[in-house]
């Protein structure tokens, strides 16, 4: 009578990888922690379970929809959905033994309970830095952030982009001069569809919102404000707007974009738009949003911005922030999915050492000779013909195969074959390590 056996699959909403796009993920992943630590971050890894009543503290609406809660014995436990919350626990908690500017990064899984469709997981990676102050933090923090996204993207080389960067403070002080304080929030979310719908469209929301149409056309020529950076800031200077927020908003953004030139983000990648509001009831100053210039359909690749208090819910300490997102997973399966990326090894490996009959002992010497170059090494060590030992190293893309027989071993030589090139070469045992060292180098150029 035949077993059972229980289909193996996986929950939709989550991602799981073979081994050569795992091995592209990684990359991407350890180029975004490379940079995060070059600009001084801290490495921070918060637990994935939290105490519900500490993760849900500012949660409502969809959000604590969307979480995954379960009791433990007597707790009442959350998975948790952003790595945000977290870090406002982890500053509030350790304040005291921290040092000021604090600033860390977190790539980690978290996990939101929505429907999953297309760029949308159930779990998946955020890519984080934040940087907080106590009671105060410089300007310049402003400036660094898009610096980190510019030498990110440049390093990831996934084509051209741009940081969009906008502040709160113009956005606010506008609107409360127009007296639509009451609507700043509805016209925040309309504005920001303005790439998706279109200005007639925009225009007819707005209408529906019951505002002026004097003052949805002072919207829309403030909204749309075209030119270079400079020349936008110009504009928003000659606006006469008697409004002490939205100077000081126009103040900081002419301050940051100085900063973000001091920092070497060439102009071509940086662009001051109004349409920008980011995290309605969150951000505070400066916002950013990152999109690939040929793929827009994609969306922000990295967003962010500043804010007032990160920790207003567990401490009454003033503790401002400033930080910005790459949600990977999403991201990762967009940018293949597009053709932008795609993987090109399903090894690590760079040398195979196969055993012909050889002594084990000498076969082991030349994979550490290899090995302790720090050049990623596998030995083969199946008892099989010579063409399925080949064919293993081709299908997984292994560009080396070192072979060893008893002639090798009586000469204290290796055979040393490029897959790429189907050269052949009898190398010294002690000479392994730099030969293929320099035929990657040849290859490379």
């Amino acid at each position: 009578m035949a077993e059972n056996k229980i289909k193996p699959r996986i929950l939709t909403g989550f991602m799981e990888l073979l081994p050569a796009d795992q091995i592209l993920f990684n990359k991407i992943y350890d180029t975004i922690r490379g940079v995060y630590e070059s600009f001084g971050f801290l490495p921070l890894d918060t637990p994935v379970i939290e105490l519900s009543q500490v993760l849900l503290a500012k949660a409502g609406g969809e959000t604590e929809k969307q979480i995954y809660r379960f009791n433990k014995g007597d707790n009442d436990l959350a998975l948790r959905f952003d790595l945000t919350v977290p870090l406002a626990r982890y500053v509030a908690q350790h304040s005291g033994e921290l040092t000021f500017p604090f600033k860390r990064y977190q790539m980690s899984k978290v996990y939101r309970g929505e429907r999953p469709q297309k760029g949308r997981f159930r779990e998946f990676y955020q890519c984080d830095i934040d940087i907080i102050g106590n009671e105060e933090l410089s300007l310049v923090y402003d400036g660094e952030i898009p610096a980190v996204i510019y030498n990110i993207f440049r390093k990831l080389d996934f084509g051209k982009f741009t940081i969009r960067i906008n502040n709160r403070k113009v956005l606010n002080g506008f609107f409360e001069a127009l007296d639509l304080s009451d609507n700043i929030t509805d016209i925040l979310r309309v504005i920001d569809k303005i790439d998706k719908i279109g200005s007639e469209n925009v225009i007819s929301e707005l209408e529906r919102l019951n505002i002026d149409s004097s003052k949805i056309q002072r919207i829309m020529d403030f909204i749309t404000i075209s030119g270079t950076n400079n020349e936008k800031l110009e504009a928003l200077r000659n606006i006469p707007m008697d409004n002490e927020k939205f100077a000081q908003g126009v103040a900081e953004l002419e301050k940051v974009t100085e900063y973000m030139r001091d920092f070497g983000i060439e102009e071509d990648y940086f662009e001051i738009d109004l349409t920008i509001a980011r995290g309605l009831d969150y951000y505070t100053g400066t916002v950013y949003e990152t999109v690939l210039d040929d793929y827009r359909d994609l969306g922000s690749v990295c967003s962010g911005g500043r804010y007032d208090n990160l920790t207003e819910y567990y401490t009454n300490a003033k503790l401002p922030g400033i930080g910005i997102s790459i949600g990977l997973t999403r991201l990762f399966s967009q940018l293949k999915e597009a053709g932008i990326i795609r993987a090109e090894s399903s090894s690590l490996v760079k040398a195979l050492v196969i055993p012909m009959g050889a002594d084990m002992e000498y076969t082991l010497k030349a994979a550490g000779n290899i090995r302790n170059a720090g050049i990623p090494v596998d030995v083969y060590y199946a008892q099989k013909g010579m063409k399925a030992k080949m064919k293993y190293a081709d299908k997984l893309g292994i560009p080396f195969v070192a072979i060893i027989g008893e002639d090798e071993v009586n000469n204290n030589t290796v055979a040393l074959k490029n897959m790429t090139t189907g050269e052949q070469k009898v190398v010294n045992i002690d000479d392994i390590a730099e030969e293929i060292k320099t035929q990657m180098r040849k290859g490379s150029n």
